[in-house]
């Protein structure tokens, strides 16, 4: 290498360890991320919806929109991926969700984003829900890398009570804690998401600033059941007539003035400058719970795009006037987090498994090229398969079982294969209302994304060169995935009866 090579190369070494562009050599940024629960694409301001999210907007207008960011299909999958920066395929989370007394959780053998980041000085600190398993303590936020947790640990639980269902009869126990201390019976009757907030913003009001801060608010909102104060259902009186997506629409709005309040206690406290703010949702919108991820196709639980991409922003006074205001369509996962923010941290990957994400900060930061190319959206071998069909030309190919629920992108392409789930495009009710059915589908569909990112035309049996291509890529990362574990559900020793009427571990 010659010496003017030498030192091009040296340069741009430095370059990739500064931790953030804009920020003092040495300066680690605070950093908050901030989970929705169920927001489809369609329901944010900046997608043109009816549903005012006033402060995301502005967060995002100021930020850079990621408009081709993807997660996975359900909430327990999408949590793993952000916490280890590993495909679920390879942490055995792929199959479902958590249910309340499986004693399966994310495996105490994967290391956590929270312990690497607490390695490099940081203070962590999680609200809201968890969901990646309870059932020891060893699996619980505060033994997996939180200095403090204040939250619940399933889905799906009562927003004002903070109860959730026991399994097969009509009683419900708590699911509140702080810490590991139960503390539901002191909330009853306050809204969850409006706690998660105020929680969020205790902390930022005590928080030492001489250490970076790591705030993972994950809030219960817009997951089922319908609950919303009243005020906010009234705004949409007059906009909405049907009432699932009303009440939705208001839980929206709730949620966006909670981050509206954590913002400006960030600004307040003096710590906004020196913050990073990444929102995002962990999987597509339910559209049974008032949901849409119109235009897209399909819905929470599907492999289709309305299932999988997000609505999700980073915002930060550290970006260049460059970027600020910006939307970059390049490609980016959640599992790319979990480097990123190493990466800003200036901490290291010791100790880790192998990771499947990539530090996308030169991508957000500086309008670089993606250095994803491929993202495995799921393989599901325990779903159902669908039956045989004798002119499906891919039955005898050599390199996957394309009964299996699958599906991966490589480029601009994307593969589905095995079932399907929603098909259809749905469109919501204050733009008319009503599905598109594209008839059954086949067990092989191909799209390219770029061109076709509503999945119109399926272009599996004009391109089997890509098709064959996808399915060896398939089989690749099936070899290398972890089977996911299906335990009995327990349900003696793990009925709340015996935990004074609380969820929590029983071994």
């Amino acid at each position: 290498m010659d010496t003017v090579s030498f030192y091009i190369a040296f340069i741009a070494g430095i370059l990739t360890i500064l931790p953030i562009a804009g920020a003092p050599f040495g300066t680690r940024p605070n950093i908050v991320f901030i989970l929705a629960d169920d927001l489809g694409w369609h329901d944010v301001g900046y997608h043109d919806s009816i549903i005012r999210t006033p402060n995301i907007d502005k967060l995002a207008a100021e930020g850079v929109k990621l408009e081709n960011y993807y997660v996975t299909p359900l909430c327990t999958p999408t949590r793993a991926v952000l916490m280890t920066g590993r495909y679920q395929i390879h942490t055995g989370m792929q199959h479902g969700v958590l249910m309340a007394q499986e004693p399966r959780c994310l495996p105490t053998d994967e290391v956590l984003m929270p312990q690497k980041l607490k390695e490099s000085g940081y203070t962590t600190h999680m609200v809201g829900k968890w969901h990646l398993g309870f059932y020891k303590w060893a699996c619980t936020p505060n033994h997996r890398g939180f200095d403090t947790f204040f939250g619940m640990y399933l889905a799906g639980g009562d927003y004002f009570n903070h109860t959730r269902l026991c399994h097969g009869r009509r009683l419900a126990a708590w699911d509140l804690r702080d810490g590991d201390q139960v503390v539901a019976p002191e909330y009853v009757g306050k809204y969850s998401t409006i706690v998660f907030a105020e929680k969020a913003q205790e902390i930022i009001k005590k928080h030492d600033p001489t250490n970076p801060l790591f705030l993972y608010l994950s809030f219960q909102a817009v997951h089922a059941p319908l609950q919303v104060p009243e005020r906010y259902i009234n705004m949409y009186k007059d906009d909405i007539r049907d009432e699932s997506r009303r009440i939705y629409a208001g839980m929206t709005t709730c949620m966006d003035e909670a981050i509206g309040n954590v913002t400006r206690t960030l600004a307040r406290r003096g710590l906004l400058d020196n913050t990073i703010i990444v929102f995002s949702s962990d999987n597509g919108g339910a559209k049974l719970y008032g949901a849409s991820n119109y235009p897209l196709r399909g819905q929470k639980g599907t492999l289709y795009e309305g299932g999988v991409r997000a609505p999700a922003f980073v915002y930060s006074p550290l970006l260049s006037n460059r970027v600020r205001g910006t939307a970059t369509h390049e490609l980016m996962y959640v599992g790319d987090w979990f480097p990123t923010f190493l990466h800003l941290a200036g901490g290291n990957l010791h100790g880790v498994k192998p990771l499947d994400g990539v530090n996308q900060w030169h991508t957000v930061s500086a309008a670089m090229p993606s250095k994803r190319t491929e993202i495995v959206h799921n393989i599901e071998p325990l779903r159902g398969k669908p039956p045989r069909v004798k002119d499906e030309p891919w039955l005898t190919n050599p390199y996957f079982d394309i009964r299996v629920m699958a599906s991966i992108r490589v480029g601009e392409w994307k593969l589905i294969t095995g079932r399907k789930g929603d098909p259809t495009w749905t469109i919501p009710p204050e733009l008319g209302g009503g599905s598109v059915d594209p008839g059954r589908p086949t067990i092989v569909e191909l799209y390219h994304i770029k061109e076709d990112p509503l999945e119109r035309t399926d272009l599996s049996r004009d391109r089997p060169d890509i098709v064959n291509k996808l399915l060896e890529r398939l089989r690749y990362h099936s070899d290398t995935s972890r089977l996911p574990e299906t335990p009995t559900p327990v349900f003696d020793t793990s009925d709340p009866l015996h935990h004074n009427m609380a969820w929590g571990p029983w071994e």
